[in-house]
């Protein structure tokens, strides 16, 4: 009896702290749901004689002491008081969509649905099995090999580390007995070291494992339709393009469907779950890093298909965690093979600038490596656009001035949703794309290849069925990948990212910002301001989506609302007119920069060129006359577009970068940015004509260290390109988009003198350059304050690497940089380079922006 009360009194202990929190949470987001909609309500009207005046009375009396707390608070079911603007021509809101409340066949005289429509829209949504892979995982033949390989190489350390450089040897006396001694203690060593490591892929596969469910997912769904209208005032996507992703299925019942979209907040988790759930489609496993394994909120995302990863896979740089590596493959092959959808995010992070990151392949290899082996018939690539009207995260001013970033945490993640549902950050848009098989994309490359000639650059599924063995250490499947498989994984990478950038739709505040940091940095009229955003409209008119529609002014004030006067300020002038612009503050311009930058990349070529065409321009007294040959233009960009390879994709794998520089040079010429000494009659055809050749010609480099495949032109008898000083402001704008970009890089190059006979830490060669950009922009000698961005340092520092100028080293876990030999004997190399990169900052102090049309 006692020991039976003493172990009911142990139970009783073991419940943890965290238990008590969850269940304090899940009941307060219950109590707030009850109090701050219609549930009472309707609840009194279905049981008129059950008497809720007590309970209505009691919440009222919470509500009037805690009114200050809950004064912004809005109800789901009340409308919005901010003014608004309408959202893009062709799509719906989702928080207004509940087909599966009321309507056929669940549409009776009588149906809840109607009184209840949120609920039966979970209730009613089409369910799935979803299986666990934890345990087909842990079973796995691999799994075990690669735990034998795990303790074998512990074993080994720990024998290297006891002996020192020598191996362990038979003794010198030739004592038999000792030896087997010896022998008999390697081996218990081995047995404990062994059990260790299979501890160890349990609690690996533990940590890692999805508990995704149906009930979890109805439960958060009706959460978040009651949550989510107190913070956005629309989740807005394209109904045609959900049923896309249906006929999809439909066609393809056992082709699993990869989500791949762009990652910008850590709302991006549960949005593209929750769409797919309410429109009968799968939901899929969800790749999250394991800084999100935080109290209450890890278990959530777990079971709403997170499967968590570690940020970094190494914990030592060059030794491979072998089992940590096989057991993230074989998840994901498994889970694959059991009929999930995967969804992760190929930037590996949240972007910090707000223009897309450069993507990391080793998910997708795993995928790819999936269908190359046969364990999946094919896989549907689904590349997912994300973009909000304001941030629900906040911003990332102290990451780009290089500040360490606040780690995750429970009392974070509260305060956050708590500062969020008194917020209104207007609309959420998500954009499916178009579908692309993987079997289509390998044999597209492939036949490109064989085109270009290049039968090297050919992957061939064949030649790896010479292992036996499927790979443990190697997220790609082989210990010694292949460079045609990387060069597989990185074209495929690369094309989806473009193709989500390409297709993210333009919200009002995007707009707003790009208009204040490129053509009104010192503000403007408000009259003006609308007169520049419908030329911006116009502009995009047909190469992006608008997210938005109405008039300009309205679309200006609603966006100035959104941003807030912490980076928008609006006043009026001695005449009364109501003057627009930016906060003048460092933190202000980066987050403004945050939101500008979602259009640069659309604009990234022509401001190359731009830029490349005045810093190529002659010093002449007539400076009408002064021009430019078409070919020099063109080769000197594409040495341009060089410095930008980590910063932008510019172009898909399968596209030639010179006929994409060709297309737009002749926009410009359409434009009046650039004249020509012969203009044809009708510019645009012969624009076309011009196209269509150099297509035909294409000729592709045969240097295989050259991104950028282009066209090679033969003519020497083109006309020259001449200065237009009648678009000299619109010039000067288009030259504004990489400004910012220009600066950080050169300033990086300069920075290069003190590694002078100098090794240094990343990390402060960093702090460094920041410092150096900080005081440039206080003093006035740099005006683009936004240009203080780690991101962009560190996007410098790998182009410097790939260059040779500068070597990487790890030391225990730090990365020294210093200079190559070259550039360490000679400070003159080092000048070459700023030279070099100097090239790409517009000379906005040159006489041609200077004179006077």
């Amino acid at each position: 009896m006692l020991t039976t009360v003493l172990n009911f009194a142990q139970r009783v202990a073991e419940i943890s702290l965290l238990g008590g929190i969850e269940i304090a949470s899940v009941a307060l987001i219950v109590y707030y749901i009850f109090a701050k909609t219609r549930a009472p309500v309707i609840i009194a009207g279905l049981f008129p004689n059950l008497n809720l005046s007590y309970r209505t009375s009691y919440l009222s009396k919470i509500n009037n002491i805690r009114s200050d707390l809950l004064v912004t608070l809005r109800s789901s079911n009340e409308p919005k008081t901010q003014n608004s603007v309408a959202h893009g021509i062709g799509t719906q809101n989702m928080l207004e969509l509940t087909p599966k409340s009321g309507q056929k066949p669940f549409k009776k005289l009588l149906d809840w649905g109607v009184l209840f429509p949120y609920v039966a829209q979970v209730v009613r949504s089409e369910k799935f099995d979803y299986r666990q892979v934890t345990e087909i995982v842990h079973n796995d033949v691999v799994l075990k090999h690669a735990i034998k390989q795990a303790a074998e190489l512990s074993l080994r350390e720990q024998r290297y580390a006891k002996n020192g450089h020598r191996l362990l040897t038979r003794s010198a006396s030739g004592d038999q007995e000792g030896q087997t001694e010896e022998d008999e203690k390697v081996g218990t060593s081995y047995q404990a070291i062994l059990r260790k490591q299979e501890q160890r892929a349990i609690s690996i596969l533990k940590d890692m494992g999805s508990t995704l469910n149906n009930g979890l997912l109805a439960f958060t769904s009706w959460i978040l339709y009651k949550l989510l209208p107190c913070f956005l005032s629309g989740v807005v996507t394209d109904t045609k393009q959900i049923e896309m992703l249906k006929t999809a299925t439909e066609r393809s019942p056992g082709t699993p469907l990869i989500f791949v979209p762009l990652h910008r907040s850590h709302l991006d988790y549960i949005m593209v779950t929750w769409i797919l759930t309410n429109n009968d489609i799968r939901s899929p496993l969800v790749a999250a890093g394991n800084n999100l394994q935080i109290p209450v909120f890890g278990g959530l995302l777990r079971g709403l298909g997170a499967f968590f990863i570690k940020r970094k896979i190494d914990p030592v740089e060059g030794k491979k965690d072998v089992l940590y590596r096989a057991a993230l493959h074989l998840y994901l092959t498994h889970a694959l093979k059991q009929g999930h959808n995967v969804e992760f995010f190929i930037e590996g992070g949240r972007t910090r600038t707000g223009k897309p990151c450069m993507p990391k392949g080793g998910i997708l290899s795993v995928i790819v490596n999936a269908f190359m082996d046969g364990s999946i018939p094919d896989a549907l690539l689904v590349p997912v656009s994300v973009n909000y009207e304001r941030l629900v995260d906040g911003n990332f001013v102290r990451e780009q001035k290089g500040e360490k970033k606040i780690p995750e945490s429970f009392s974070k993640a509260i305060s956050g949703i708590w500062k969020a549902l008194k917020s209104n950050y207007g609309l959420m848009r998500i954009d499916f794309n178009e579908p692309y098989s993987i079997r289509e994309l390998v044999n597209s490359y492939n036949k490109i290849a064989r085109e270009d000639g290049n039968m090297a650059k050919v992957y061939k599924p064949a030649a790896r069925t010479l292992q036996h063995n499927q790979s443990t250490s190697s997220l790609y499947g082989t210990d010694v990948v292949c460079e045609e498989h990387r060069n597989l994984i990185e074209s495929i990478s690369r094309q989806v990212v473009f193709d989500c950038a390409a297709a993210t739709s333009v919200m009002s505040t995007n707009a707003l910002a790009f208009l204040l940091l490129t053509r009104f940095r010192n503000g403007a009229e408000e009259q003006i301001l609308a007169e520049a955003l419908d030329d911006l409209r116009n502009s995009l008119y047909g190469c992006k989506d608008i997210g938005f529609s109405g008039e300009s002014s309205q679309i200006l004030a609603y966006a100035c609302d959104l941003l807030g006067s912490g980076l928008v300020s609006r006043t009026r002038d001695e005449n009364g007119r109501l003057v627009i612009r930016a906060v003048n503050s460092v933190e202000s311009f980066i987050e403004l920069a945050y939101y500008s930058n979602m259009l640069t990349p659309h604009f990234a070529l022509s401001s190359i060129l731009m830029a490349t065409f005045h810093s190529l321009l002659p010093e002449v007294e007539n400076k009408k006359a002064a021009g430019v040959s078409r070919k020099k233009l063109m080769d000197t960009a594409l040495e341009n577009c060089q410095i930008y390879r980590y910063e932008f994709i510019l172009n898909k794998p399968t596209q030639v970068l010179e006929s994409l520089l060709h297309k737009q040079l002749d926009d410009l010429l359409i434009s009046g940015c650039i004249r020509s000494e012969t203009v044809p009659d009708d510019l645009p055809n012969a624009a076309e004509s011009r196209r269509l050749a150099q297509s035909l010609a294409a000729d592709c480099l045969d240097d295989d260290d050259d991104d950028y495949l282009h066209v090679r032109n033969g003519e020497s008898d083109e006309p020259q390109l001449l200065f237009a000083s009648e678009t000299l402001q619109q010039q000067r704008y288009i030259c504004e988009v990489l400004a910012p970009f220009a600066w950080t890089y050169v300033t990086v190059a300069q920075s290069l003198q003190i590694l002078h006979r100098n090794s240094m830490l990343e990390s402060a060669f960093i702090s460094f350059v920041i410092n150096d950009l900080s005081s440039k922009v206080k003093r006035g000698s740099c005006i683009y304050a936004e240009s203080i961005s780690t991101d962009s340092v560190r996007n410098c520092l790998k182009l410097l690497e790939k260059w040779s100028v500068i070597e990487v080293c790890n030391q225990q876990g730090m990365r020294l940089i210093s200079l190559n030999t070259l550039y360490e004997m000679s400070r003159e190399s080092l000048n070459t380079i700023v030279k070099k990169i100097d090239a790409i900052v517009p000379k906005f102090n040159s006489s041609y922006f200077h004179v006077t049309p």
